[in-house]
């Protein structure tokens, strides 16, 4: 079959796996804007939780590290756990990487990916081209899969807007809209901490509501780390560096013990560096539960049960939900409805194989729908190291 692969995303995953079928001398299509969830769904002036070990981008020619990159540029070298990588900076390694080994990118949109009888795949694209890929690479990142817990729905019926009573973390580049507001931010991991303090240093008044006592926490700085235990990109522990460098097993273990260290390992913890942004300018309410959101005379309210099981009500102008993205194949609808139901799934995430390929032939998923069969690594751009070459290796011999 002389038919293209198709890439669909073009992130560090879509660009990692682009790259490494590429260079097989696999026929390769890839779709979508270079680095657009980090460049427009992150809040400008964000930094990375992830250190310059943990923020490089696989593939198989050399020259292509993030380091490579700031020298490239001209610009200091990121490559200690000290080294803050400014999110700015990251697009740009992205964008430079897209350049370099993924030249032909398409800046379209996918609308429909549906199988053929023959075999293969029809596509369909958003100026209206069909064609036929031999099989399909679904790397799409975080688009559609930002989570709004139902307790938050109520004040925001027709989704999460940026207007709204409530909204998505994601949906915010430029936190100085809330200058002079009354803002709340939901959650407890980076994305909530460094969006509250991003939001407090551009003028507005924050509060973050957190689950449970004691629940905002930062992690240790490079300089207190255990020295005893191994290396990974996240810290020195031996579950860290077996999930980092051993994702091997983990699609065999039991699905509730692969959704559960999924959503725990590496769960909510801010970075060392922004503890001493965060505390002393951001108050935190730390609750039991949030009962329900309502948005009344221009404003959201909170109803929250307290950690002495009482109910109090928190008012203010707009509430962020930074909660986090949940995989729902549901949400990717630009799978045709016959091919998401022949899909095995595990609580809305492929079910995935060796070299990643789903129950579909031919179909692959990689990054964070990943990992539910691959574990938290999948959630991070160091993954691409494990995922991209094995991948592209299961797909050559597949469909080569």
């Amino acid at each position: 079959m002389n038919h293209p692969v198709a890439v669909i995303g073009a992130g560090p995953y879509g660009l990692s796996t682009a790259a490494h079928l590429r260079a097989r001398g696999i026929p390769v299509r890839a779709f979508g804007e270079p680095m657009v969830a980090w460049r427009d769904h992150m809040p400008a002036g964000m930094l990375l939780k992830s250190t310059p070990a943990a923020s490089t981008i696989d593939c198989p020619q050399r020259g292509h590290t993030l380091v490579d990159y700031c020298d490239a540029a001209g610009i200091e070298r990121l490559v200690t756990d000290e080294d803050i990588i400014p999110v700015e900076t990251f697009v740009a390694y992205g964008e430079w990487f897209q350049r370099r080994l993924v030249p032909e990118l398409e800046r379209t949109r996918v609308v429909s990916v549906d199988r053929r009888p023959g075999g293969g795949f029809e596509l369909k694209v958003d100026s209206g081209e069909q064609f036929t890929a031999r099989a399909v690479v679904v790397a799409t990142g975080l688009s559609g899969l930002a989570h709004l817990p139902p307790e938050l729905a109520g004040a925001a019926p027709d989704g999460p807007t940026p207007t709204g009573g409530v909204s998505h973390s994601s949906q915010h580049h430029d936190l100085t809209r809330f200058a002079g507001k009354e803002l709340i931010v939901v959650g407890a991991g980076q994305s909530a901490l460094e969006t509250a303090a991003l939001a407090a240093e551009a003028g507005a008044r924050v509060r973050v509501v957190a689950r449970g006592r004691g629940k905002v926490a930062f992690g240790a700085p490079p300089w207190d780390q255990p020295r005893l235990r191994p290396e990974s990109p996240f810290g020195r522990a031996w579950s860290l560096w077996a999930l980092s460098y051993y994702p091997h097993p983990y699609r065999r273990l039991p699905a509730q013990v692969r959704h559960y260290l999924a959503r725990r390992v590496l769960g909510p913890l801010g970075a060392w560096w922004l503890r001493d942004r965060f505390e002393g300018t951001v108050p935190v309410v730390e609750v039991a539960r949030i009962v329900r959101a309502e948005a009344r005379d221009g404003r959201s309210a909170l109803t929250v049960r307290t950690l002495g099981s009482s109910t109090r009500e928190l008012t203010a102008d707009h509430v962020v939900a930074a909660t986090g993205y949940r995989v729902d194949l549901a949400a990717l609808g630009f799978l045709g409805h016959e091919l998401r139901t022949e899909l095995a799934v595990s609580r809305g995430a492929p079910r995935l194989g060796a070299g990643y390929v789903s129950s579909v032939p031919g179909l692959y998923f990689t990054g964070l729908p990943a990992a539910a069969s691959y574990g938290p690594v999948m959630r991070f751009v160091c993954g691409t190291e494990f995922a991209s070459p094995r991948l592209a290796r299961h797909l050559a011999a597949a469909h080569g």
